[in-house]
C-alpha cells in the first residue's frame, strides 16, 4: 500500500471513497470524497485497488476525482440483482468470495470499480446475504422472512414517530376524524405509556416520540391527552389502569335481554310460596335503581313476624355461566360520585333482579318470629314469589319513623338487636359518611350521611339480622358458603355504642382484620356467633354465592364445595381490592376537587397523634386525614379540637396541606 492508492471504508454506515496521502505507523491519513482529512488504521479499509493518484494535483482535484470514482461505482452497484442471485446461490449454503461473487454479477471484463460495486450493493441490501471480510454467505428462507419483517417493523414504527411528533405538535389543532392511521396509533401508545409507564408493552416506542416532541413530564403528557381529546380533566385514572370493564359486550347484553324475555312470556312458580298479598316496601337511597331487598312486618299476636325478602338473583344468573363468569371477574358492582359499574347487565340488575314496585319477583324469603324484646323465637328460609308495594327512601322513613306504627316497630327491633349484639361484645362505629355527588351542571355537592338515623339505623340492623340467619341456617345443615369472622379489637376505647367522634374514629384503626372461609367462626366485632352476607346479590358476588348455597339447601340448585368456596374466595381478593381501591380514590379525588376552589378557608380539625413532622389531624367536615406541620409555641394533645387554614389542594396529584389556622 502506498500514498496516492484510492481505498474505500465504512464509517456511520456508509461506503466512503478516499485516497491515501500519507502511511505511517499502519496509520493512514486520508482525504475523503468529503474533502475531509481522517486518519484511521488499515484494518478499517473495506477495499482498495491498484488506481493510484498523483497526489501533487491539489487537493480539489483529488476530491473531483474521489467524487467520480465513488459515483461510477454506485451506479455500478445499482446494476446488481442481490435477490436474483440469492436464488440462485441459497441452496448451496456455502461462502463465496469477492472475486467469485464480482464474476457473477459481471460477467464481462472486470476493474477494481466492480469489486467496488459488489461490496457497496451487498453492504446497503444485507437481506439475502451475510457480508463479512471472508466474502457473502445466503441467508436462510426463514431468517430473510425475519429479516423482512423486522425491517418492515422498523419503517412502520419510523412513520409512527414522526407521526407521533406532528400530532404533539399540532396539538389542539388535530382533529380526531381527519387523524392518518399512524397518529391513530400514535395516540393509543402514549395513552398507554402514561397509564401504565414502563409496564405498558409499547413503552419503548412511546418514550421515543415523547422524548423526540419534546414532552418529559407526566403533567404534560395528561394536558395533551386532554387537548387531544382522549381524556377529560377529571379523567378516572385509577379506573383506566385498573383495566376494569365499564361496559358489557354485546354478547353479554344479549343473552341477559333474553333471560328478560323468557320470564315476561311466564315463569314457572312451583315450589314457591305466594306473598304477593303480604304488604312489602324497601328502603334505599334516593338515586338507588338496583333494589335487592325488602321488607315485611306482621303482628302475631304476642309477637312480630319479620319478613327480610332477597332478589333471588341466582334464579337467573346460572352458576358457570357467560354472566355469572363476568360477575365473578368484576366481584362487586363500583359506586362513585361520577360513574356506577354494575357488577350486571342493567336489564338484570336495575330490572329483572331488581324488586321494583308492581313487579312479580322470585326471592328468597327469611321469615322470623321475633318476641318484643327482639329475641328470634323461631325462622324460616324458603323460595317465594313477590311484589313490592312501596318503594321507599330513607328520608320518608326519618319522616315518620316515630309516627308511622310499622316503623316504629321496626326501629324498635333494630334497636333491640343492637343492644343484643352490644352486650355479645360488638364494636359499635357510628361515623358520619361523606356524600359526594356531581350533579348536572357539573357541580360538586358534598353532605354528611347520619348513618343513625332512622331509616339507615333500621336498615343497618335488620340487614345484619338477616344475614346472620342465613349463616345460621347454613352452618347448622353444615352447608360451607363464604362465611365472615372477626377476632376481637386490639383494644377498645369505649363501651357500647357510645364513644366520641375522636374514640370511634381511632377503634376503627383498632379492629382486627376480617377473614373470609368455607367454615363458620365467631364474628366479636358483630357479637354473633356466625356471620355471612347475601343481602346483597345484585351488587356483591360474596352475596350471590352464599344465596346459591341457600338455593342448594333448599333443593333448588347443586352446592358449591368447600374446595370450590374456597377458590371464589381466592379468586375475588384481587377484584375485591380493586373496586375497594376506586370508590375510596374518587371519592376522594372529588372531595379534593371541590376544596381546590376552597384555598385559604378555614376548618375545624380533630388532632388524633402526633409525628416527629407534626401532628395527624382529621377534617370532619370532610372525614379527611392530613398533616400538620409543628408549629413553634403550639403543643396539642389527641382529641384536641382547633381551626386550620387550607393551603395547597391538588385533585389530580392527590395533594392536600394545611397549617395552623
Amino acid at each position: 500500500m502506498e500514498s496516492g492508492i484510492i481505498v474505500e471504508y465504512i464509517d456511520r454506515q456508509k461506503i466512503f471513497c478516499a485516497v491515501i496521502l500519507e502511511i505511517k505507523n499502519s496509520r493512514l491519513r486520508l482525504l475523503t470524497e468529503n474533502n475531509r482529512e481522517v486518519s484511521l488504521s488499515s484494518g478499517r479499509l473495506t477495499q482498495h485497488g491498484s488506481t493510484v493518484l498523483d497526489i501533487s494535483m491539489g487537493r480539489d482535484r483529488l476530491v473531483e476525482v474521489l467524487r467520480e470514482t465513488a459515483g461510477r461505482r454506485s451506479a455500478l452497484a445499482q446494476q446488481i440483482d442481490i435477490k436474483e442471485l440469492w436464488e440462485v446461490l441459497n441452496t448451496e449454503q456455502e461462502w463465496i468470495d469477492l472475486a467469485t461473487m464480482t464474476e457473477l454479477c459481471f460477467p464481462g471484463p472486470r476493474t477494481v470499480d466492480h469489486e467496488s460495486a459488489v461490496i457497496r450493493a451487498f453492504f446497503e441490501n444485507r437481506t439475502y446475504f451475510k457480508f463479512t471480510r471472508d466474502g457473502f454467505f445466503p441467508h436462510s428462507l426463514e431468517h430473510i422472512e425475519k429479516s423482512t419483517a423486522q425491517a418492515r417493523e422498523t419503517v412502520r414504527k419510523e412513520r409512527i414517530i414522526e407521526a407521533g411528533v406532528q400530532l404533539i405538535r399540532n396539538g389542539s389543532r388535530a382533529v380526531a376524524g381527519q387523524l392518518s392511521e399512524e397518529a391513530r396509533e400514535c395516540i393509543e401508545i402514549i395513552k398507554s405509556v402514561f397509564l401504565f409507564g414502563k409496564e405498558s408493552p409499547h413503552y419503548p416506542l412511546g418514550k421515543a416520540i415523547l422524548a423526540k416532541a419534546g414532552i418529559t413530564s407526566n403533567d404534560a403528557l395528561f394536558q395533551l391527552l386532554v387537548t387531544l381529546g382522549e381524556m377529560d380533566e377529571n379523567e378516572n385514572i385509577g379506573l383506566l389502569t385498573s383495566r376494569v370493564s365499564v361496559q358489557f359486550s354485546e354478547n353479554l347484553f344479549e343473552i341477559a335481554s333474553k333471560k328478560v324475555e323468557t320470564f315476561r312470556r311466564g315463569f314457572d312458580e312451583n315450589g314457591r310460596r305466594d306473598l304477593t298479598d303480604l304488604p312489602l316496601f324497601t328502603i334505599d337511597g334516593q338515586s338507588t335503581l338496583d333494589f335487592d331487598d325488602a321488607l315485611s312486618l306482621e303482628k302475631k299476636g304476642d309477637h312480630y313476624r319479620l319478613g327480610i325478602h332477597i332478589a333471588d338473583v341466582a334464579h337467573f344468573v346460572k352458576k358457570g355461566d357467560h354472566i355469572d363468569q363476568e360477575a365473578l371477574t368484576r366481584g362487586s358492582s363500583v359506586y362513585m360520585p361520577d360513574q356506577k359499574i354494575p357488577m350486571l347487565p342493567s336489564c338484570l340488575a336495575e330490572d329483572l333482579c331488581s324488586l321494583k314496585a308492581g313487579e312479580l319477583r322470585p326471592a328468597i324469603s327469611i321469615m322470623a318470629d321475633l318476641s318484643p324484646a327482639a329475641e328470634v323465637l323461631d325462622y324460616d328460609i324458603f323460595a317465594s314469589m313477590i311484589r313490592v308495594n312501596s318503594q321507599l327512601t330513607y328520608y320518608d322513613v326519618n319522616l315518620v319513623a316515630e309516627e308511622h306504627p310499622d316503623f316504629s316497630i321496626l326501629v324498635d327491633i333494630a334497636k333491640k338487636f343492637r343492644r343484643r349484639r352490644l352486650s355479645e361484645g360488638a364494636v359499635q362505629i357510628s361515623l358520619p359518611d361523606i356524600n359526594v355527588w356531581i350533579d348536572s351542571s357539573g357541580e360538586i355537592n358534598i353532605s354528611h350521611i347520619n348513618r343513625e338515623s332512622p331509616g339507615r339505623m333500621l336498615v343497618a340492623e335488620l340487614m345484619i339480622l338477616g344475614n346472620w340467619l342465613m349463616a345460621k341456617f347454613l352452618s347448622h345443615r353444615g352447608v360451607p358458603t363464604i362465611f365472615r369472622s372477626q377476632q376481637g379489637p386490639k383494644e377498645r376505647l369505649y363501651r357500647d355504642d357510645g364513644g366520641t367522634l375522636f374514640q370511634n374514629y381511632m377503634q376503627r384503626k383498632l379492629l382486627s382484620r376480617f377473614m373470609l372461609s368455607p367454615s363458620p367462626e365467631p364474628h366479636a366485632g358483630l357479637g354473633l356467633d356466625v356471620y355471612t352476607t347475601a343481602t346483597s346479590p345484585i351488587r356483591k358476588y360474596f352475596d350471590l354465592v352464599t344465596q346459591r348455597q341457600i338455593r342448594a339447601a333448599l333443593g333448588l340448585e347443586s352446592f358449591y364445595t368447600a374446595e370450590e368456596i374456597q377458590h371464589i374466595i381466592h379468586m375475588l381478593e384481587q377484584p375485591m381490592s380493586t373496586v375497594a381501591k376506586l370508590q375510596t380514590n374518587r371519592q376522594r379525588y372529588w372531595i379534593f376537587k371541590y376544596l381546590e376552589k376552597r384555598i385559604g378557608q378555614k376548618e375545624e380539625a380533630l388532632v388524633l397523634f402526633k409525628r416527629k413532622s407534626g401532628y395527624v389531624v382529621l377534617i370532619p367536615a370532610y372525614m379527611i386525614e392530613c398533616e400538620l406541620p409543628l408549629s413553634e409555641g403550639i403543643n396539642l394533645n389527641p382529641e384536641n379540637l382547633i381551626q386550620v387554614t387550607i393551603q395547597h389542594v391538588n385533585a389530580r396529584k392527590d395533594m392536600f396541606s394545611v397549617f395552623a389556622g
